[in-house]
């Protein structure tokens, strides 16, 4: 019998948190104990992957609803645009890939993110990682109203690539989120490292 091989994706999608950039919760939970009446892992705990949130990243609060809430919860008394700088404040480049990013732009190949992510945290993003505008298309939770692993936001980056099943390649830290995309018939890849991610990038044809 012949050897089959899966046609080559013609784009890639990247998760952003813990894939292009890291981030810690942590240091926002430090930065806002200095002006509130709660420890740091108290506030921590009411930020990191919480109920809180979710509902600010899946879009059902708006910055300033999400802000109130905050500061009632943890006595914050600054204003506004001292908690969206302190809150937005938590990233740092992985330089392996945002290298490997660039050399699949350079390559011609159309590449998109797709997060579980707010618009606070965008929007420093943007104004502080030039890699970041070099997108083909950007999917965020809190526009689609869905988080991942959610079907529903799956079915934007569908219809957002034009592209379906093995013609995506799809790069995400949670084992739960690249699940839900090889339900789709996509070709995943489950983030750990960068070597393991560009060696399996190489080998579906892209570099």
């Amino acid at each position: 019998m012949s050897k089959t091989t899966s046609p080559t994706p013609t784009a890639v999608i990247f998760d952003l948190g813990k894939v292009l950039l890291d981030f810690d919760y942590g240091i926002v939970a430090r930065r806002l104990a200095a002006h509130s009446g709660r420890d740091a892992e108290q506030i921590r705990g009411l930020l990191d992957q919480s109920p809180l949130l979710h509902r600010f990243e899946s879009g059902r609060m708006t910055n300033d609803e999400f802000f109130r809430e905050v500061s009632a919860l943890t006595g914050y008394t600054g204003v506004f645009e001292e908690f969206a700088d302190i809150f937005g404040d938590i990233f740092a480049p992985i330089a392996p890939m945002i290298d490997l990013h660039a050399q699949l732009r350079a390559r011609g190949v159309p590449t998109f993110i797709f997060s579980n992510t707010n618009d606070l945290a965008i929007r420093h993003i943007r104004a502080n990682f030039p890699f970041f505008a070099n997108f083909t298309g950007y999917i965020y939770s809190h526009e689609a109203r869905a988080m991942k692993p959610d079907a529903r936001i799956y079915e934007v980056i569908e219809q957002r690539t034009q592209r379906t099943g093995a013609a995506l390649l799809y790069v995400d830290d949670r084992k739960e989120n690249v699940d839900a995309g090889a339900a789709r018939g996509w070709r995943v890849v489950h983030h750990e490292t960068p070597e393991q991610t560009i060696a399996a990038v190489r080998a579906a044809g892209l570099l």
